[in-house]
């Protein structure tokens, strides 16, 4: 129902992971629209957008939708706003994603000092031969960054979503008031061309008094 009439070739599709057709600004406006009129109360929502947003900080990449899912239910998030917080991590994020963690995990682990570029064999083969190079400092990196970015996403967000929800009780409050006059409105002008034609007197009674008279 809701596919495209005409499929995009391939290599659109492809390039609009890296570069959205409409830009980023449009595209992160349509997220933040999406995200307000999402229903539930602001701390559901940001709560689930923060969680998809600090699953994105760990390295489980093709498990971050349901581990968002997951991480969302757990703090009593939206699990929409989960799924569209793991927009955080994309190809664009990633590469500076992925150095962060690596440095941090190998630095609590005492084995480095500062940013640390990943391997430049880097590979799923590469990271399952050796876990305890990549994938363990990138775990140990990740999770207290993904705890940071839970709350740098939540505070905020939560606050805006629950203003966003106050304006707009308020145009609908308003919006309701303006039909409730317009109705007693009409319904008082109805009701006096009613009582104008109850009280205008009949052309045939009159025309029968006036013959009456003759």
């Amino acid at each position: 129902m809701f596919k495209r009439r005409n499929p995009l070739p391939l290599h659109q599709r492809a390039g609009a992971i890296f570069w959205p057709r409409g830009g980023w600004r449009r595209s992160g406006a349509y997220v933040a629209h999406r995200l307000r009129r999402l229903p539930g109360t602001p701390y559901r929502i940001a709560a689930g957008f923060a969680s998809g947003a600090a699953i994105s900080f760990t390295p489980f990449i093709g498990l971050h939708f349901v581990l968002a899912a997951a991480l969302a239910l757990m703090v009593r998030g939206n699990v929409i706003a989960a799924a569209i917080g793991t927009v955080v991590g994309n190809p664009w994020t990633f590469p500076f994603i992925w150095v962060w963690i690596y440095s941090l995990g190998r630095w609590m682990l005492g084995s480095g000092h500062g940013l640390t570029a990943l391997p430049k064999d880097l590979s799923f083969q590469h990271i399952f031969q050796h876990p305890l190079d990549v994938l363990l400092p990138m775990i140990v990196g990740g999770i207290p960054t993904a705890i940071v970015a839970w709350f740098v996403f939540f505070w905020p967000l939560q606050r805006t979503v629950a203003e966003y929800q106050k304006a707009r009780r308020r145009r609908l409050r308003k919006r309701l008031h303006r039909e409730r006059e317009a109705a007693h409105k009409a319904a008082g002008k109805a009701a006096g061309q009613a009582a104008a034609e109850t009280s205008a007197p009949d052309p045939i009674v009159e025309t029968r008094k006036f013959e009456s008279q003759l």
